[in-house]
């Protein structure tokens, strides 16, 4: 018996250990070894497609809505070189940040500060939005919360500001998700994140990829399914294979389908007709880079950002040096003329440098390594799976992980005890959340003096009552309207909204 049991337990232990051998090396990721030189060479095709994308689609943006545009020839070239846009800018802010501090997930304090020093000025919707929120004393991510910033469920901040950090993740679609969602929440939530999670996702994922097809899998595999930016991917390659040869009635569907504001802004700067825009300039692009640019201007709406997006994608697909061997004319210049305290001697060159270096960091961090094999220098790449990192939220559920930040009892201390600027930030979220017929008729006198001193946030209040016809913004404004608020006299200009005053005496104003 005695014999039985001690055999027993010995085929125990060696059934045991060698489950342990497997689920360890099941579980172990895949890593790579990709030439350094091909991996660098992606990075700068892919910023260059960017940068390409976005100042040759300038002239197209928002020209072509209820029909596409004729765009017949198309040339890729920067005869004078490239400068700052605020397609590729904000990024860029960031990236000497990381350099600076070699840390790639920089802390919100630390955004904060770069947007109040750096990122003042050429900056709409959304991120301006965000910028005076700020002043306000409310800090990112909840500059980009939903129910604070009305523009944030829609707006395409969500995919133009996040392709450089695609290109430094390569073949690690969750980590560039990662990285792109630190700073596209600044300003945007919802679908536009799931936007940010897509597109980087794409862009990690076509180092690998063999063709456009497999770079879009890997897109959908990294969003939400329940999302609706999930349907729109969906119902583009179902126009496409209706419609194999004829861009221009698959565009049809998309304009008829995710049309929904009359034409207001939201049907030229939102999610939905520029996400479907981007896929089906992917698809019916083919991989071919000048071909997929011209169909991005085509399509139309946001053209200009619609194309830096696809142009980052085909941009790693192809590579800098078949990009560059088409002899177009490239001035390699990347001036700047919008960001404050930045250098104005950058390069396209030196920008990707930067961003080959910033690569190097993340690999390392997630246990990857540069090495010698054979006699040529590679990367070792840990590689990732693409997966959603967030879903969307219902809006109830936004309210209640913000009310456990700002409790009402606190907001409601501000209102009675705070100074100015308290005052205007809890009354600024006393009416966002809908709370403000209870505190109001609990407190008449204290919450006048907090109205005067958030009236007095002259650019918040331009943004709520000025900033432009859509349904979220007008359901705001119905809200500080009954809440007792005007709308200012008149509506700032850009060198006002570009001024540095941040309050001013509100009588007179109103």
């Amino acid at each position: 018996m005695m014999k039985r049991m001690m055999i027993y337990l010995a085929v125990l232990f060696f059934v045991v250990q060698q489950y342990a051998v497997y689920a360890q090396t099941a579980q172990k990721p895949e890593t790579l070894q990709l030439p350094v030189e091909t991996v660098v060479d992606k990075i700068r095709g892919g910023l260059l497609g960017q940068i390409l994308g976005n100042l040759n689609g300038l002239p197209h943006e928002f020209k072509y809505e209820k029909e596409p545009g004729q765009v017949k020839n198309y040339v890729p070239q920067l005869l004078e070189g490239a400068q700052t846009d605020d397609d590729t800018d904000f990024e860029w802010v960031y990236i000497l940040e990381m350099q600076k501090k070699r840390n790639v997930f920089l802390p919100y304090d630390d955004i904060e500060l770069l947007w109040k020093d750096r990122i003042n000025r050429r900056i709409w919707c959304s991120n301006r939005y965000a910028r005076h929120l700020m002043d306000l004393n409310i800090d990112p991510p909840y500059t980009g919360n939903v129910l604070l910033n009305p523009w944030a469920d829609f707006n395409v901040s969500g995919q133009f500001l996040c392709e450089t950090f695609g290109l430094l993740a390569p073949a690690m679609p969750q980590t560039a998700a990662k990285i792109g969602l630190n700073y596209t929440q600044v300003a945007i939530d919802g679908e536009p994140a799931q936007t940010t999670q897509l597109f980087t996702a794409m862009i990690a994922a076509a180092f690998l990829a063999p063709d456009i097809n497999e770079v879009i899998g890997a897109g959908i595999a990294a969003i939400d399914p329940k999302s609706n930016t999930f349907k729109i991917i969906e119902n583009v390659k179902k126009w496409h294979h209706q419609y194999p040869g004829d861009w221009q009635a698959a565009r049809r569907q998309i304009r008829d389908t995710y049309t929904q504001e009359g034409g207001a802004i939201r049907d030229m700067n939102g999610t939905e007709l520029n996400t479907a825009a981007i896929l089906a300039a992917l698809l019916y692009g083919a991989g071919d880079f000048a071909e997929t640019l011209k169909l991005a201007f085509n399509m139309g709406w946001d053209a200009d950002c619609n194309a830096a997006t696809v142009g980052t994608i085909v941009g790693v697909l192809e590579g800098y040096r078949k990009l560059m061997s088409n002899e177009w004319r490239i001035v390699d210049r990347y001036q700047n003329t919008t960001r404050d305290n930045m250098p104005m001697d950058e390069t396209i060159t030196s920008f990707a440098d930067r961003l080959v270096d910033l690569f190097e960091v993340v690999n390392e961090n997630n246990g990857g390594s540069k090495s010698v094999s054979g006699q040529a220098l590679v990367y070792n790449i840990v590689r990732e799976e693409p997966k959603p990192l967030i879903l969307i939220k219902p809006k109830e559920a936004l309210k209640s992980e913000l009310l456990q930040r700002e409790p009402v009892e606190a907001l409601v201390s501000k209102i009675r005890e705070g100074s100015k600027e308290e005052q205007a930030r809890a009354a600024y979220i006393i009416v966002c959340l809908d709370l403000y017929p209870e505190i109001s008729k609990k407190y008449p006198s204290e919450w006048a003096a907090a109205k005067q001193s958030l009236s007095g946030y002259v650019k918040v209040m331009n943004n709520v009552f000025h900033g432009g016809d859509f349904k979220s913004l007008t359901a705001l404004q119905q809200k500080f309207t009954a809440a007792g608020f005007t709308a200012p006299a008149h509506r700032l200009t850009d060198n006002e909204v570009y001024s540095e005053v941040v309050w001013v005496d509100p009588k007179g104003l109103y």
